[in-house]
């Protein structure tokens, strides 16, 4: 079993900055693939950023230039540096990880989600 736990939301003003985290913990062997989602109300959660093992990471293209997805393997904890945010940024957001466990398979987790309010 895997546990996601999730901090870093609040209420912040246009322009502001926030920083997410994410820390895994349970028995695994490994986070494989660490991701950042965010939903909003009536919304389908919408893909925002993801590392893999190796540090690749991909965004999607309204936040590039603006958010920075990193991790630090030994604490399985991946982050999420939000800066020059917008109110079309308030969303809930998860993270969702791929990690491999002893016998080799892999299994995704969601965290429970934070909430992240831009507003004046």
């Amino acid at each position: 079993q895997v546990q996601l736990v999730e901090s870093g939301g609040g209420l912040v003003q246009p322009g502001g900055s926030l920083r997410l985290s994410c820390a895994a913990s349970g028995s695994f062997s490994s986070a494989i693939f660490m991701q950042w989602y965010r939903q909003t109300p009536g919304n389908q959660r919408e893909f925002v950023a993801s590392t893999n093992s190796f540090g690749t990471t991909n965004y999607v293209d309204s936040v590039k230039g603006r958010f920075t997805i990193s991790r630090d393997n030994a604490k399985n904890t991946v982050y999420l540096q939000m800066n020059s945010l917008k109110p079309e940024d308030t969303a809930v957001y998860y993270c969702y990880v791929t990690v491999r466990d002893y016998s080799g398979s892999t299994k995704n987790y969601w965290g429970q989600g934070t909430q992240v309010t831009v507003s004046s």
